[in-house]
C-alpha cells in the first residue's frame, strides 16, 4: 500500500472522475526500483544463502534436496507473513534446471536461454549477394573475438563489393551457396551464437541495443559495452504482418525497439541503456511529443525506462539490418491495436465490485466539494465519499451491463423499439446481431 501523502503523486483524471492510487501501480518510472528495495528487506537474510530475487521473480537453490524440502517453505512463510501472494502456475518446485532472467540454468552451470540466440540461429542462408555481403559485414564486427576469422569467412568475401559500380550491380540477383560457403555461414554463426563471442550478461557493465527495420521485418540486438569491445548477449529477428508492411518506415523502426523491450524487459527495467538506431528521427522519441500518433503511444509507454537515443548510421548497423532482412519469428499484430470485445461485463464492473481493498479511490476536488455542497443543501443528495479503505462512488458513475443486458433494455425501450420495427426509416442506423447500433465505423450499440 501507498502512503497516504504519496498517492496524490499518482492521480490521474478521467471524464468521470479524478483518481489516485491506494497500491503500487506498474509502469511507473521509479516503481521497479522501489519495488526491489522492498522484496530484498522482505527477503532479508535468505538473499544470497538460498534465495535471490530480480523485482517479482524469486529463486530459491539449494545444494542438496533435504534442504530444497526447507527453503522453500521458509521463503513462502515470509510472503505469506508479509500477505504476498504468489501465482501457482508460474511456479516451479524441485528442478535441476529452469530458466531465468534470460539464463539457462542447470546443475551449477549457466548459459544463454535458446529463445536469446533463435533470432540469429534459425535465419536462412543467404538468399542474394547483398544479404552475404550484409552477413559478412555483421560478424566482422565481431572479428576479434572470433579465431581465424579472415580463413572462415574468405569463401563469403566474394560477396562484399569493393567498388561502386559493384555496389549498384548485381547486388538483388538469386545466388545458390556452394558447399564452402554454406560451410562458411554455418561456422561464423556458430561463433556468434556460442560463448566465443556470445556472453552472459553482466550488470557491471552497461547495455545497450541496436535495432532495424525493412519490409520484410525487423531485427535487434543486445549488447554490453565491455572494455575490449560491445559483446552479444541476445538476438531478435521477426517478420512483420501484412498490415506492419504498410506502416511507414518511422513506426517500423519504432516498433522494432518496443520489440526489443517487450522480449529484453528483465533487462532494461530499473537500469540505464543505450539505443542505438539509423533512423534520425527517432533520437528526439523520449525527450518530446510525437505528431506521429502511434509512435506518441509507444512513446508513452517506454516511459517507465531509462535510457538514451543515439543515431548509429546504417553503414555500422550491420547485425540489425541483417536479421531484420532474414526474419525468424512469426509475425504478430500489436496487442495495444486489438480490439477486445466484452460481452459479459465492463471492465469497469471489476472496479467497482472490488469494494474491499481498491486499487484506486476516487479525489474530491474543490469544485466538485462545492457543486456537492449546493446539491445538498437543495436535493438532499448523498455526497460522493472516498477513503483508502473503502470507496463509493454513487455520482456520475459507470454503470457496467453485459451486452445481453443492453439487448433487453432496447427491447424494453419504445423509441428504440420503434426504430428496430422501422430500421429501413432510419438510415442512421443498423441492427447486428439482434442490437440496434449507430451506423458508425466501427458501429457502437445504442443505449436507452
Amino acid at each position: 500500500p501507498l502512503c497516504k501523502e504519496d498517492r496524490p503523486k499518482t492521480a490521474f483524471s478521467t471524464r468521470d472522475n479524478h483518481y489516485q492510487f491506494t497500491v503500487l501501480p506498474q509502469e511507473i518510472t521509479n516503481g521497479s526500483a522501489t519495488f526491489q528495495r522492498l522484496i530484498n528487506h522482505i527477503l532479508g537474510p535468505t538473499r544470497w544463502k538460498f534465495a535471490l530475487a530480480y523485482i517479482d521473480d524469486i529463486i530459491i537453490y539449494s545444494k542438496t534436496f533435504e534442504e530444497h524440502l526447507l527453503h522453500p517453505n521458509e521463503i513462502c512463510q515470509v510472503l505469506k507473513d508479509t500477505r504476498f501472494r504468489l501465482n501457482p502456475d508460474k511456479c516451479e518446485i524441485a528442478r535441476t534446471q529452469t530458466y531465468y532472467l534470460g539464463h539457462h540454468i542447470r546443475n551449477g552451470d549457466i548459459c544463454s536461454s535458446p529463445n536469446n540466440i533463435n533470432g540469429l540461429l534459425k535465419t536462412r542462408l543467404p538468399q542474394t549477394p547483398d544479404e552475404a555481403c550484409k552477413f559478412v559485414k555483421a560478424a566482422e564486427y565481431y572479428r576479434e573475438f572470433i579465431p581465424n576469422f579472415s580463413q572462415i569467412a574468405e569463401p563469403l568475401r566474394k560477396f562484399v563489393p569493393t567498388t561502386r559500380t559493384q555496389q549498384r550491380k548485381g547486388q538483388k540477383t538469386i545466388i545458390t551457396l556452394t558447399n564452402d560457403e554454406i560451410k562458411a555461414f554455418e561456422q561464423l554463426k556458430n561463433f556468434l551464437t556460442t560463448d566465443s563471442v556470445l556472453r552472459i550478461s553482466n550488470n557491471r557493465f552497461p547495455f545497450k541495443v541496436q535495432t532495424d527495420a525493412s519490409d520484410e521485418g525487423i531485427g535487434a540486438v543486445l549488447l554490453q559495452i565491455y572494455p575490449e569491445g560491445d559483446r552479444p548477449i541476445a538476438y531478435l529477428s521477426k517478420k512483420f504482418t501484412q498490415t506492419q508492411r504498410k506502416w511507414s518506415p518511422m513506426e517500423q523502426e519504432c516498433y522494432a525497439f518496443i520489440c526489443a523491450l517487450d522480449k529484453w524487459h528483465n533487462y532494461f527495467s530499473g537500469i540505464k541503456f543505450i539505443w542505438k538506431t539509423d533512423h534520425k528521427a527517432l533520437t528526439q522519441l523520449n525527450q518530446k511529443a510525437q505528431i506521429n500518433k502511434r509512435c506518441e503511444r509507444w512513446r508513452l509507454k517506454i516511459l517507465e525506462y531509462d535510457f538514451k537515443v543515439k543515431y548509429i548510421p546504417g553503414l555500422t548497423n550491420l547485425m540489425p539490418y541483417y536479421l531484420s532482412r532474414s526474419p525468424v519469428d512469426d509475425a504478430e499484430d500489436d496487442p495495444d491495436e486489438t480490439t477486445h470485445l466484452i460481452s459479459t461485463s465492463t471492465q469497469t464492473d471489476i472496479l467497482f465490485n472490488n469494494t474491499h481493498s481498491p486499487i484506486i479511490a476516487a479525489v474530491e476536488t474543490r469544485a466538485m466539494k462545492l457543486r456537492n455542497e449546493i446539491l445538498n443543501d437543495t436535493n438532499n443528495n448523498n455526497k460522493l465519499t472516498s477513503d483508502s479503505l473503502n470507496t463509493s462512488v454513487e455520482e456520475n458513475r459507470i454503470i457496467p451491463f453485459s451486452m445481453e443486458q443492453l439487448i433487453q433494455a432496447q427491447q424494453n425501450d419504445n423509441y428504440a423499439k420503434n426504430i428496430l420495427n422501422n430500421i429501413k426509416k432510419y438510415k442512421n442506423y443498423i441492427i447486428k446481431e439482434n442490437l440496434l447500433m449507430h451506423r458508425l465505423n466501427p458501429p457502437v450499440p445504442y443505449v436507452p
